[in-house]
This record gives structure tokens, C-alpha cells and sequence, in this order.
């Protein structure tokens, strides 16, 4: 009788921690991890090119508030934005009286960082390469440690104004800004 409710006990023990295991978070999404729309952000590192106007052109970096601070127009906002438009509203601005027939390019030279945490070597604030996925990202992290959750992540994307945690697979795109958790396994 003894061994009956060892045995019941260890049993409901191991329920308990395997509807643990399972992170309660929904899956994300589709179009959150999207690259072609890509909004600029503080710490994004810019080129703004006004041909024929070297003076004018130069790198930024997208501060705090959200501008950048141009020659003669002053600050541009560049938060939540894409680069074509803040080409545009440069190439207006310049057009009312300091240019005729401003052309502008705007680049993304450096992207904001991503983050990730949990089960990983070295967990922290990394450089975005373009085309990252949350694989590689744990790449860069030093792979994972013996605890680690492999076969998903948990992804709180920049871009969300809700910040939700999803649930995704491990070959989800990475983002700027994204913040990628390991999860742990408890077996």
C-alpha cells in the first residue's frame, strides 16, 4: 500500500512538472517578423545621400527621441518609419528652399540590437546580421546549455506595441530589437 501511493504521488509529481514544461504562450503571428517594411528604430545607424550636396550627406544614428539631426533642416523624425520615407520627407524639407530637385537615399548601415535569454551559454545583447533566424542567433550565444528547450522559442518581437511573448519554432526570422528566450526542459 505503501508503494501504491509512492507511486501515485511520484506520478502526479511528474503531471504537474510536464504541464510546466510546456511554455503557455501562443503561437506568433503571421507577418510580425516581416523585413521588407522595416521600421527604424533608436540605435539604428543611418547613410543619408543627397547627390550633388556632399555636405548634406553624411552617417546618423537614430537617438532617443527618435531623429535624426540633419544640416540645415534640423531633426528628422525617423522612428517608425521606413527608410523611404524618411528619404521623402528629407527631400521635401530640403526642396523648400535649399535644394532644387532634391535626390535622397537613405541606408541602413548598423540595425539595433537583438536580445536573448534563458538556456543559452551567454546570454545578452547581440549585433542583428541580416537574415537571422533564432538558430543562428543561439549560434551566436554560444549554443545551448544542457537544460535548454530546443525545439521552440519564446519571441517578444520590437516591433509589437503589446510586447506579447510567442511561442515560435526554432527557424523563426530575428529582428532588431526582438528579445529571444530559451526555455528550459525539466527532463
Amino acid at each position: 500500500m505503501m508503494f501504491r501511493l509512492a507511486g501515485l504521488s511520484v506520478l502526479g509529481a511528474g503531471l504537474a512538472l510536464s504541464g510546466c514544461a510546456s511554455q503557455d504562450a501562443p503561437p506568433e503571428p503571421t507577418g510580425l517578423s516581416q523585413m521588407s517594411d522595416y521600421r527604424l528604430g533608436s540605435g539604428d545607424a543611418l547613410r543619408v545621400i543627397v547627390f550633388g550636396e556632399e555636405q548634406l550627406s553624411g552617417e546618423f544614428r537614430v537617438d532617443g527621441t527618435g531623429s535624426i539631426a540633419m544640416p540645415l533642416i534640423g531633426e528628422v523624425q525617423a522612428r517608425n518609419r521606413t527608410p523611404r520615407e524618411v528619404e521623402a520627407d528629407i527631400a521635401r524639407r530640403l526642396e523648400k528652399g535649399y535644394v532644387r530637385e532634391a535626390r535622397v537615399n537613405v541606408e541602413v548601415l548598423n540595425h539595433r540590437p537583438f536580445f536573448i535569454l534563458g538556456e543559452v551559454r551567454n546570454p545578452g545583447q547581440y549585433a542583428y546580421v541580416n537574415g537571422m533566424t533564432a538558430l543562428s542567433a543561439v549560434a551566436m550565444a554560444g549554443g545551448f546549455t544542457y537544460r535548454a528547450k530546443n525545439d521552440y522559442v519564446l519571441v517578444t518581437r520590437g516591433s509589437d506595441p503589446g510586447k506579447n511573448v510567442y511561442k515560435a519554432p526554432i527557424t523563426t526570422p530575428v529582428m532588431p530589437d526582438d528579445v529571444v528566450q530559451i526555455p528550459e526542459r525539466y527532463f
